[in-house]
């Protein structure tokens, strides 16, 4: 509930305001049956026809302030509710970015796309439902036993009788149905997970002709989570028909005891029917609250959910911009080793060093811990023991922007985004059109101005381009900014071995000051590198030049006769 009300709080005048309304609105309501009473008891045995319509154009003009009390109180509730969640969700979005690669992965990427949709989703419901039926079903309850006791105590007491077993079996049932939401929501991460995967993988899917096993994973969890939304939904729903049963049981004593109290001269008819009335309008507020528990529980799980991530780890920032040293190597990992799990390291014991300008190749079958490497200079994870140096600073004590801006990077499975060509390569920088142009050159994109030029529309994940095309713009995009480190992973796989060349010779002589790291499966992409390192699970196997390692390095030799052919290594 807190969570709730930290974003409602900005907007309380709103809600008071809206609550005003909302009060008077159903005062009048409550109004109604008591003036139909005194109509029945006290006007009508007058016989006088001018108090009647009187009395009638009361209840006209406390129906028409209810009706416009309700409306403005409902329109002031949407706006809260949209209001709200709107920062909710920019919040949570501006959150995720910051979180740590590891709070990344504890989440997992479907969680947050379910936590950021469905679980804001609720907590909009809710808030604008506990401002409309949130705030009228209390006051109907509470306001409709007090004008009820005024009216007959002792008819009102069968009420007041029941009310804490209301209250118990409401407090039961919510205990056993937020845990069961909460478990739910869990499922229907996992069920986001799948679609996703489907989604992204659909051609593979469909190539390898695996699309009724995905039907069947599917399905699987589908079943699941209905399951469990049945379950949920089922303890919910035996609310409903308790308190009808109780209040209809009521209802039935009410008529049973009041014809008695009539007959006996101790109550009059118009009270009697005023108090069905009330016990209607009480019996609905009865049922509206079990309703609103319902809703309140899914949103309790989903506010519970959405803390979480709120209250995750960020990426620390508190470091100071430093002097670079100038004997000191431009970059270093001095005895880095590394685990996801902190159980068995992923990185072992990684030496090396690189001067500015130089060019290194990473080396190594799939698992190796290339990438890992990379994800460390980055800092997008913290090594475990050992430093990563950058101009002899560790980069765990530098700015993150200031660190990152170093950079320029083209991740394994890089994503383009819908746009143009020149909005992707740009990507949100202050970088003129000429240095675009300039970096589409250098990453060998000659098929831009076949595409249109850099106004291209690129689809989602670059949809309507080849895998070679692709990408030659997530490199143009890494080149546009002229960084300092320039990292490649296996970002030539899908290049011919004419463009990997002209690639290679561009950034030779167009960013002889720029230091690259090349992570690569084929030797030709790295054999005139001035230092080549070569993994296997995680550790050092071999460093140095291509020379030196097929002295040296039996690994490296073995794939450089496999790839060149025995001659030519």
């Amino acid at each position: 509930m807190q969570f709730i009300l930290r974003y409602v709080r900005p907007y309380m005048k709103r809600v008071a305001g809206g609550m005003t309304c909302k009060f008077l609105g159903t005062i009048m309501d409550l109004f109604l049956p008591w003036l139909l009473a005194h109509v029945l008891d006290h006007v009508v045995p007058l016989k006088d026809a001018g108090q009647v319509y009187l009395f009638g154009g009361i209840m006209l003009l406390c129906s028409a302030l209810a009706w416009l009390g309700n409306v403005f109180a409902n329109r002031v509730a949407a706006s809260v509710a949209r209001d709200a969640t709107r920062e909710i969700r920019h919040d949570l979005f501006g959150k995720i970015t910051r979180l740590t690669s590891r709070e990344i992965d504890r989440f997992t990427i479907p969680s947050l796309i379910s936590r950021m949709t469905t679980d804001t989703y609720y907590l909009y419901r809710v808030i604008g439902m506990m401002q409309r039926i949130g705030i009228r079903a209390p006051i109907l309850l509470v306001g409709g036993i007090i004008v009820t006791m005024t009216l007959d105590p002792a008819l009102s007491a069968l009420l007041v009788g029941m009310l804490p077993f209301m209250g118990l079996i409401v407090w039961f049932i919510s205990r056993k149905g937020v845990p069961l939401y909460d478990k739910l929501q869990k499922n229907v991460d996992v069920l986001t997970r799948i679609v996703r995967e489907n989604m992204t993988g659909i051609r593979i899917i469909k190539a390898l002709s695996k699309t009724e096993d995905e039907k069947k994973r599917f399905n699987a969890m589908n079943e699941q989570v209905a399951a469990s939304e049945t379950k949920a939904s089922t303890v919910m729903a035996i609310n409903s028909p308790i308190m009808q049963f109780l209040l209809n049981l009521g209802l039935v004593l009410v008529i049973v005891v009041g014809a008695g109290r009539v007959d006996a001269g101790l109550s009059g008819s118009g009270n009697i029917i005023a108090f069905l009335s009330y016990f209607t309008i009480i019996l609905n507020a009865m049922l509206t609250i079990t309703r609103i528990l319902t809703m309140y529980s899914k949103a309790l799980a989903s506010a519970r959910r959405l803390d979480e991530v709120l209250e995750g780890e960020e990426e620390a920032d508190q470091g100071k911009e430093t002097i670079s040293a100038p004997k000191a190597p431009h970059i270093k990992f001095d005895h880095v080793t590394f685990s996801y799990n902190k159980k068995a390291p992923d990185l072992e014991d990684i030496s090396f060093s690189l001067e500015r300008g130089q060019r290194m190749g990473i080396l190594g079958p799939t698992g190796a811990g290339k990438s890992t490497l990379i994800k460390l200079l980055l800092r997008l994870y913290e090594a475990d023991e050992g430093r990563v140096l950058i101009d002899g600073t560790d980069v765990n004590s530098m700015p993150l922007e200031a660190l990152r801006k170093r950079f320029g990077v083209v991740f394994q499975n890089d994503a383009l985004f819908r746009g143009t060509i020149e909005e992707n390569v740009r990507l949100g920088r202050e970088i003129p059109l000429s240095q675009v142009d300039q970096a589409l050159r250098d990453a060998q994109a000659s098929f831009v101005e076949e595409k249109g030029g850099v106004s291209a529309q690129v689809l989602t994940r670059g949809q309507n381009f080849s895998g070679g095309q692709q990408q030659r713009m997530l490199i143009a995009r890494a080149l546009c900014g002229h960084p300092e480190i320039l990292i490649l992973d296996d970002a030539a796989s899908a290049l011919d071995f004419k463009t990997e060349s002209a690639l290679r010779a561009a950034l030779k002589n167009g960013y002889s000051n720029t230091t690259v790291i090349t992570i690569a499966q084929r030797i030709s992409a790295i054999m005139n590198c001035d230092l080549i390192l070569v993994m296997e699970e995680g550790k050092p196997m071999g460093l140095g030049t291509h020379a030196q390692l097929m002295e040296s390095c039996p690994l490296y030799r073995e794939i450089a006769q496999l790839q060149l052919g025995g001659e030519e290594a």
